[in-house]
């Protein structure tokens, strides 16, 4: 199981330097999140952000935590994406989710707030996504959206397209038939039990056309940054359960410092 860490905290330039941190102290993954306005909290453009990520590392993956593309052009989306992808020399992935309405960059400036609306400009926009990496001339004809061909290069690093990663809420089976056809899920849930069905669920249910492809489970949580063997501990039995992430996320009052700190004392798996 791979360890990454959701970098939330300081400017842009503080968040690439804790970035330049994680990837020497041996994570696996920087994640930052993408948001426009909730409450009065202080926030950045997303995709500048993992830009200057990707300037200041070499080998962790690079992504948000998660994106919302039902309120993104998809082609500017794919655009940004690839830019950061090429950037990074190939590190960045792609988590997406509906979005949360407590942000008021959803229906405080228009944007549709209904779930199943989000959804369909969601599932659009990964289509979109995926023909417009190709690097092939790609039309489009959907509910939302609509364009004639288009011819997207340079392509991205990964090939065939940068991973995406999906919400998905177990047990639900129109989520989870979403999730199966990309190439992860974002699960939604702590229960060990929950996430060694969702891997049997995956394992049995995935497209025979996919499964010669890498599909990633990724859990969020927090583990105590000064007790190694303990974090060890309580990511284990996720690990034993099939995900294949684990995601140190401090989302209610993260630091500069703090997030330093949690660094600092290394991936929750290293303990030995």
């Amino acid at each position: 199981m791979q360890s990454g860490i959701v970098v939330n905290a300081g400017d842009p330039r503080e968040m690439a330097q804790l970035a330049a941190e994680a990837d020497a102290a041996g994570w696996d993954g920087v994640f930052y999140y993408d948001a426009i306005a909730i409450g009065d909290s202080e926030m950045y453009d997303p995709w500048v952000v993992l830009a200057a990520m990707a300037m200041r590392t070499e080998r962790v993956t690079l992504g948000l935590l998660v994106a919302a593309p039902a309120r993104r052009r998809p082609w500017k989306l794919a655009r940004e994406a690839m830019t950061v992808d090429r950037l990074s020399g190939g590190r960045l992935v792609l988590p997406v989710g509906l979005g949360t309405l407590d942000d008021a960059g959803f229906g405080n400036v228009g944007e549709p707030i209904d779930a199943k609306t989000r959804a369909e400009r969601m599932d659009e926009s990964l289509a979109i996504l995926d023909g417009l990496w190709s690097g092939e001339p790609f039309a489009f004809e959907g509910r939302h959206y609509k364009f004639g061909p288009m011819t997207f290069r340079p392509t991205p690093v990964q090939r065939p397209r940068i991973p995406i990663w999906v919400v998905g809420a177990w047990p639900h089976e129109r989520s989870m038939r979403r999730v199966l056809r990309w190439d992860g899920i974002v699960t939604q849930t702590d229960a060990v039990s929950d996430i060694k069905a969702i891997a049997a669920y995956v394992a049995r249910e995935r497209p025979a056309e996919l499964r010669s492809r890498p599909f990633e489970i990724v859990v969020q949580g927090r583990t105590p940054a000064g007790k190694p063997a303990a974090a060890k501990k309580k990511v284990a039995p996720y690990a034993n359960a099939g995900a294949t992430w684990w995601i140190e996320a401090n989302w209610s009052a993260a630091t500069v410092a703090s997030v330093r700190r949690r660094i600092k004392a290394g991936p929750p798996g290293s303990a030995s």
